[in-house]
């Protein structure tokens, strides 16, 4: 049987078909367009998924979602459907690849995670092409809006609240120095901060300890780490130590 015949080839090319995939075209630019909207804060930042991943995700998330609507152009509408596709089971499979994609840029080193942002717009930038792919251009809009400007202000409103700084804290010990939780944790204390229960991990190599713990700070005022970097300079008892922001 020769597939490519003239009787096989036309209902591609029929007006109804190229209507439909017109309207489809429309449909993936739009979401490209928007998804690229919101990348843009993430690559201005310098990650690692920008406007390309979030346009693509965008709009690779509306053109299978609005194929959905034309069922009878599968094909070129020479096979007969018995049924109209799940669009609920194809919105529950974009969703969830979508998730594995997110949980690749989630990273976590130490006690610090990163990515969880990233991640999580990512997931909102589907279903922006979700909604594009079902017809709801207004509300696609608004979203992609609302995700842009809560990535890009939220984290100057997450500043201005107030909250209680967190530091991961290494502390190495000069050889044979014995030290007590609770003399550390008032010396801790004295700067602003204070032990997280249950984050104190002790090692010890060549008869030199080694502290890591997590601080958290008592009061809303972030102390600046170089001031408290000055402080554990002070400390004659310590031969080295790290301090970072701890992101979890």
């Amino acid at each position: 049987m020769n597939l490519f015949t003239l009787d096989n080839l036309l209902p591609y090319w029929s007006a109804p078909h190229l209507q439909a995939n017109a309207m489809i075209l429309i449909n993936i630019i739009g979401a490209l367009l928007l998804g690229m909207i919101v990348g843009y804060e993430r690559s201005y930042h310098g990650r690692a998924a920008g406007m390309r991943t979030y346009g693509m995700v965008c709009m690779g998330s509306a053109a299978v979602t609005v194929i959905i609507g034309y069922p009878q152009y599968w094909f070129g509408g020479m096979l007969p459907l018995a049924a109209s596709a799940d669009v609920t089971r194809v919105i529950q499979g974009i969703v969830t690849g979508v998730g594995f994609l997110g949980a690749g840029v989630i990273m976590k080193e130490g006690r610090n995670i990163s990515g969880l942002t990233t991640a999580a717009s990512i997931w909102a930038s589907s279903a922006i092409g979700i909604m594009c792919g079902a017809g709801f251009y207004f509300a696609a809009i608004m979203l992609a809006v609302i995700v842009s400007a809560t990535m890009i202000w939220g984290g100057y409103v997450e500043s201005v609240l107030p909250s209680r700084q967190t530091l991961e804290v290494v502390l190495h010990f000069k050889a044979g120095y014995q030290t007590k939780q609770a003399d550390i944790s008032q010396l801790i204390h004295a700067i602003g901060y204070k032990i997280a229960e249950g984050t104190i991990s002790i090692s010890s190599n060549n008869d030199c300890q080694e502290w890591r713990l997590i601080l958290i700070a008592t009061d809303n005022h972030n102390v600046l780490i170089s001031d408290v970097a000055a402080v554990l300079q002070s400390w004659d008892f310590l031969s080295g130590y790290q301090v970072a922001l701890a992101r979890n």
